[in-house]
């Protein structure tokens, strides 16, 4: 999951898409790129860090332009790598950067297609590059001397038709302006919205509305699945369906934990969302479980507050704020390696005794991923006094994969995944656990837009709505974006790209290169 954003401006854009990815930070937080167009010139700065890094004023001097890209990364198969920061550019034709969010569940025959038939050059693993040279390629194929709307439109149908996954992009072509677009299937958003000054109208595109309300820009409407959009330097703003819309199915997990409460995607309301979930949680709360004794709802911080409250408030206890965070500490669940996400937990939650000692809590998640959180979390309730600790999950089990963008591609590391609710409730230590249903799920989410009735809910389902998911394909992410493999390429990488040791046989054997990452 990352963040992006684009900006057509009338004055110098590098201050708004710097304060429009702070807004977006949530998104990503391995790495920050921003590319702007000065006078027919790339200005470009990304680095590994969060925003605030890796930006500093020398490098904000630099950006100059009034169109330019932003992106902050979230690397979906656990790398570090300064080398997969986004935007990323080619110089033909005419030069072009690109940058997205999601995942191409095809990649590995787009970079074979794109290095054997169409003659590209690839320089990292990422399908950030791939889908690029996509682009590039179907725009060079128009065989136009200059951009036009009718070769840009008819290129990013060809991304369609070779591309599959979920990806919303945004591309910056010298001298032209920016293009952005969304996947046929809408699983990752895009919005759009402009802006009046006294220099005229602007327009910008992001991941979420409340960017776009950082900025005072007016939101506009979604970019709808298969579109793209073109905002050229001087304002003129062209649209066009691009592809056959094969679906509306936007990725429900974005309203269960990713997207900031006060944005709206897709014309639905994060935050009301979320509060529909708290209500049918508790409503199931009350059915299974009538004669409770729980005294107090303690949310885990952040994402679940808004459905805690809820639940509170249908169940007639006390909300109570029992955890407090150290904001300087990011997401846990988007940290790249399992051993980063343990040391963290306690790193950046603190319990208030006084709320849970001699009480029975509920404690309310927005959802339960690997478990490893949820246990630490009870067992620091549990030694702040707490006498009994329940637990709800305000969305279902995550029992299989995410593969459009989302760090959870190791079944074997779903708690969840091939274990009864019982099951996972002895391993988190809680005495009482309770997931959402997934209807309800469904139900709670789309309540505010006739248009969207069916939502991607692949992680709890387990069927995926592009429909080339195939068990051979899971098994090959299985193997390549474990948590165990992940760490067994950094150890490749520390000891030396060129030789490493056998720890069987304690010879030197040459080493193979890992997987390369997929990013988005």
């Amino acid at each position: 999951m990352c963040g992006i954003v684009g900006i057509v401006g009338n004055r110098p854009v590098n201050q708004a898409i710097y304060d429009a990815l702070t807004v977006l930070q949530h998104r990503g937080q391995d790495a920050a790129g921003m590319m702007t167009d000065w006078n027919g010139t790339f200005c470009t700065r990304k680095k590994n860090g969060l925003v605030s890094d890796v930006f500093q004023q020398q490098h904000m001097d630099e950006l100059r332009g009034n169109v330019g890209i932003g992106h902050c990364r979230y690397p979906t198969a656990g790398t570090l790598k300064s080398s997969e920061a986004q935007p990323f550019y080619v110089n033909s034709p005419y030069g072009i950067g690109l940058a997205h969010n999601g995942n191409l569940t095809n990649s590995e025959e787009l970079k074979e297609m794109l290095v054997q038939q169409d003659r590209r050059h690839l320089n990292t693993g990422s399908d950030t590059e791939a889908l690029l040279n996509v682009f590039a390629h179907e725009l060079q194929c128009q065989g136009t001397e200059r951009v036009t709307p009718e070769a840009i439109f008819a290129a990013v149908a060809a991304v369609h038709r070779r591309c599959r996954g979920g990806y919303a992009v945004v591309a910056l072509i010298i001298g032209y302006g920016i293009v952005a677009f969304r996947d046929p299937h809408g699983l990752r958003p895009l919005c759009m919205g402009r802006r009046e000054t006294t220099r005229g109208i602007e327009h910008m595109v992001a991941s979420e509305s409340v960017a776009m309300d950082a900025l005072d820009f007016t939101v506009v409407r979604d970019v709808l699945p298969g579109e793209a959009v073109i905002m050229e330097i001087d304002g003129t703003l062209h649209s066009r369906q691009c592809g056959e819309r094969r679906s509306y199915t936007p990725c429900i997990f974005e309203y269960v934990y990713f997207a900031r409460p006060d944005s709206i995607i897709d014309r639905i309301s994060v935050y009301k969302s979320r509060l529909r979930m708290g209500e049918r949680l508790a409503d199931k709360i009350l059915r299974e479980m009538p004669d409770h004794d729980i005294e107090v709802v303690i949310p885990i911080p952040d994402s679940s507050r808004t459905s805690a409250l809820e639940v509170a408030h249908r169940l007639g206890v006390k909300y109570r704020e029992g955890f407090i965070k150290n904001r300087y500490i990011g997401r846990t669940f988007i940290m790249p390696g399992q051993d980063q996400r343990r040391q963290s937990v306690r790193r950046k939650l603190n319990a208030i005794d006084l709320e849970f000692r001699d009480k029975n809590v509920l404690l309310v998640d927005d959802s339960i991923v690997r478990g490893t959180t949820s246990k630490q979390i009870i067992e620091m309730a549990r030694e702040a006094g707490a006498r009994r600790v329940y637990f709800a999950s305000a969305s279902p089990p995550v029992r299989y994969p995410n593969v459009y963008g989302i760090d959870m591609p190791a079944a074997s590391e779903l708690i969840a995944h091939g274990r009864t609710e019982r099951q996972v409730q002895e391993f988190i230590g809680a005495d009482w656990l309770m997931y959402q249903n997934l209807d309800d799920l469904i139900r709670a989410v789309r309540y505010d837009n006739g248009d969207i009735t069916h939502f991607d809910t692949s992680c709890f389902s387990g069927q995926y709505v592009t429909g080339d998911v195939s068990p051979e394909y899971l098994a090959r992410l299985e193997r390549e974006r474990s948590d165990r493999a992940k760490s067994q390429r950094e150890g490749k990488r520390r000891r030396g790209p060129f030789e490493i040791l056998d720890q069987a046989s304690d010879e030197l054997t040459p080493a193979t290169p890992g997987p390369r990452a997929h990013t988005g």
